[in-house]
C-alpha cells in the first residue's frame, strides 16, 4: 500500500475515529493517544492492509480494543492509599485451597503449546502491549490475539 492510498482510505477517517476513542475512554488526551497507537499499527501492517473491504469497520474494531487495553492498564496502578495496612490471617484451609487451584492452573498453563504459553506469560504476566509481544514473536497483532484468546479459553476449559 502506497502513502498516498493510505492517507486517503485510512487517515481520512480520523475525526470518526477520535469520536469512538473519546466516548470509550472520556478523555481527549488519552483519545488522541489511542488514535495515534491505532495509526502506527496500521502503518505498521499496511501491506496487508488491501484485503479490507471496509477500512472504518475495521479500524473502529481495532481501535476499541487498543481502548480497552488501556483502560485495563490504567486499573491495574495500585495508589498507596488502596493498601491495606495490614493483612488479616487467611485460615489454613484456604491457604490449602488456594495453593492447590495455583497449583492446578500452573499445571494447566505448563500444557499450553509453548508460542500461547510464551504469549500469554508476556500479555498477562509481564504487562506486554500488543506491540511489544509483536515485537518479541515476529508475529502479527492478529495472530497474537487469537493465539492469546485459544489460550485463555484452553484454561478455562481445563481449570
Amino acid at each position: 500500500m502506497t502513502e498516498a492510498v493510505f492517507h486517503r482510505d485510512y487517515l481520512s477517517l480520523s475525526g470518526g475515529l477520535f469520536r469512538i476513542a473519546y466516548h470509550i475512554l472520556e478523555n481527549q488526551a488519552e483519545a488522541e493517544d489511542a488514535l495515534q497507537d491505532l495509526y502506527l499499527k496500521l502503518w505498521r501492517m499496511r501491506d496487508g492492509l488491501d484485503s479490507v473491504r471496509n477500512p472504518m469497520a475495521y479500524c473502529a474494531l481495532i481501535l476499541k480494543n487498543i481502548c480497552i487495553d488501556r483502560i485495563r492498564s490504567s486499573r491495574k496502578e495500585v495508589h498507596p492509599a488502596f493498601i491495606p495496612e495490614k493483612e488479616e490471617e487467611v485460615p489454613q484451609d484456604e491457604r490449602i485451597d488456594s495453593r492447590q487451584r495455583l497449583e492446578k492452573v500452573l499445571a494447566a498453563v505448563k500444557s499450553l503449546p509453548e508460542r500461547q504459553r510464551q504469549i500469554l506469560t508476556l500479555r498477562l504476566v509481564e504487562g506486554k502491549t500488543f506491540d511489544q509481544i509483536s515485537e518479541i514473536t515476529k508475529l502479527n497483532y492478529l495472530t497474537i490475539r487469537v493465539m492469546l484468546s485459544r489460550a485463555r479459553k484452553s484454561l478455562k476449559n481445563r481449570i
